[in-house]
C-alpha cells in the first residue's frame, strides 16, 4: 500500500531504520518507541492489515513469521525469554494497519498484559 510506512520500510524507502534481520518475505527492525529494553517489530513484507485479514495461502508466510521472530529474537540475545504480541484493530491497540508482532524482551513480564 503507498500510504503504509510499514510497505515503505520494507521497500527501503524509509532510511536509518535499525534493520534487525531480514529475508525475501519478511522483515525485523526495532522500535521507535520501544516498551521493553529489547522492541522489535516483526513484518511480512506484503501489506496484510492484520492478522484476520489474512487467508489460507497466507500459511507459509505467517509461519515464517514465527521463525522469524526467534531467529530476531536470538540475534538480538533474548531467546531464551521474550514475548510475542499481535494487536488486530484498533480497539486491541493496532496502530499501524500492517500485520506486525511486537517481540518484546530483556526484563520480566508480567501477566496478565494489560
Amino acid at each position: 500500500m503507498a500510504d503504509c510506512i510499514f510497505c515503505k520500510i520494507a521497500s527501503g524507502e524509509i532510511p536509518n531504520v535499525k534493520i534487525v534481520y531480514e529475508d525475501e518475505a519478511t522483515m525485523a527492525f526495532l522500535d521507535l518507541n520501544p516498551q521493553a529494553p529489547v522492541h522489535a517489530l516483526v513484518i511480512p513484507r506484503r501489506h496484510i492489515d492484520r492478522l484476520t485479514a489474512a487467508e489460507d495461502g497466507d500459511t507459509e508466510l505467517l509461519g515464517k513469521l514465527q521463525l522469524t521472530a526467534a531467529k530476531t529474537a536470538k540475534l538480538l540475545k533474548v531467546e531464551g525469554a521474550f514475548r510475542l504480541v499481535t494487536n488486530n484493530g484498533k480497539g486491541a491497540g493496532q496502530s499501524v494497519d500492517h500485520l506486525h508482532y511486537h517481540l518484546l524482551g530483556g526484563r520480566k513480564m508480567l501477566w496478565p498484559p494489560g
